[in-house]
């Protein structure tokens, strides 16, 4: 049951604070879906080596922005458990791909009305449109596409192929793949469904984190007043200012390798969704939480910041400095969250290319 409504003010601090949780609600399972899905798969095929590392190189630097800058522990242990996850999707990434630190590049496409010549190979793998089969395909340590596509290819094969009056034509495998696609895959409607669901319940169990936490009281057990830990917030470090603009940019360089492998394979394959989409709520909301702030205008007595009435121009004055302070982390939250939303459109793309 959540504490009576009554004792709870909804003005721009409880805002600033429901949407906070919700943040930190959304980024404590970000990972999760795609470390299932990879795992489910047995194959991190479709996430970007490129795009792990670069994220990875930015949550490092956000650690140390964030300790320098001063801001929330929570912020700070966050940013730790970012870190470690990264290294588990990583991890992944090595186990099933072998240890690289390029993505694959996807086969080139070979036209039917191409004309042959004497290097172009005779026989095509049928499991891949217009791929020509090539010496590399036939080295023992070559690796298959996948095991069950192997194990299709090999049951298709009998005495007749052996024989050099007669060509080999290899069964296709489509009918079969289509019968079971259905049953594998959800319809958009249902994923629509599971998502939002999914979202929901993590939206929920921000907010029910925000009213069950304790309040904070005017004074903690250090003494400091509110007045005290905002002008504590609003200083202005430079390292942590350099480490925090290095984590932005590469936040926002890590999409880049991850948007070109989905236009190379020109597929969304292997990706999960609700990792994207709990990336996009979590810094929709952490950007919000931060423009939801509350300037306290203070004078400095007996050793403390003490509130105080307003000046002209004070409260705009002091709400321009925390912006600016926090200018580096909105600027990668609200680039990262165009850039995932970029992602989005790739989904649509190519869902709605194999529909067709």
């Amino acid at each position: 049951m959540f504490p009576p409504s009554g004792g709870y003010t909804l003005d721009i601090e409880a805002i600033s604070g429901i949407l906070g949780s919700v943040s930190i609600a959304c980024w404590v399972v970000v990972f999760s879906p795609q470390i299932i899905e990879n795992f489910r798969r047995s194959s991190a095929e479709g996430l970007s080596i490129e795009f792990v590392i670069i994220w990875l190189a930015g949550d490092v630097f956000n650690i140390l922005g964030a300790i320098l800058q001063n801001v929330l522990p929570t912020m700070i242990i966050l940013a730790i458990y970012y870190t470690f996850a990264d290294i588990v999707l990583l991890g992944q990434c090595f186990y099933y791909r072998g240890f690289t630190f390029r993505d694959p590049r996807p086969d080139q496409a070979v036209d039917d009305g191409a004309v042959a010549s004497e290097t172009t190979p005779l026989i095509t793998d049928s499991s891949a449109p217009g791929r020509m089969l090539t010496a590399a395909d036939a080295e023992p340590g070559a690796r298959a596409r996948s095991p069950s596509s192997f194990r299709q290819r090999l049951a298709s094969l009998d005495a007749t192929h052996l024989s050099p009056a007669a060509p080999w034509h290899p069964q296709s495998t489509e009918p079969a793949e289509e019968t079971q696609e259905p049953s594998k895959q959800r319809t958009w409607t249902q994923a629509i469904l599971f998502n939002s669901t999914a979202v929901l319940l993590v939206v929920a169990a921000g907010v029910a984190g925000y009213f069950l936490s304790p309040s904070t009281p005017p004074t903690n057990h250090d003494g400091q007043t509110a007045a005290d830990e905002q002008a504590a917030s609003l200083r202005f470090s430079l390292w942590g200012q350099i480490f925090g603009y290095i984590c932005a940019v590469l936040y926002l360089g890590s999409r880049v390798p991850q948007l070109l492998l989905n236009y190379r394979r020109k597929s969304t394959e292997g990706l999960n969704a609700l990792f994207f989409l709990f990336a996009c709520m979590g810094n929709l909301t952490y950007v919000l939480s931060i423009f939801a702030f509350e300037p306290i205008c203070s004078r400095h007595k007996h050793g403390h910041w003490q509130e105080s009435t307003c000046r002209p121009g004070q409260a705009q004055s002091i709400y321009g400095q925390y912006i600016l302070v926090n200018l580096s982390w909105l600027l990668g939250s609200l680039g990262t969250l165009f850039l995932d939303g970029a992602v989005f459109v790739q989904f649509w793309m190519y869902s709605a290319n194999a529909t067709k």
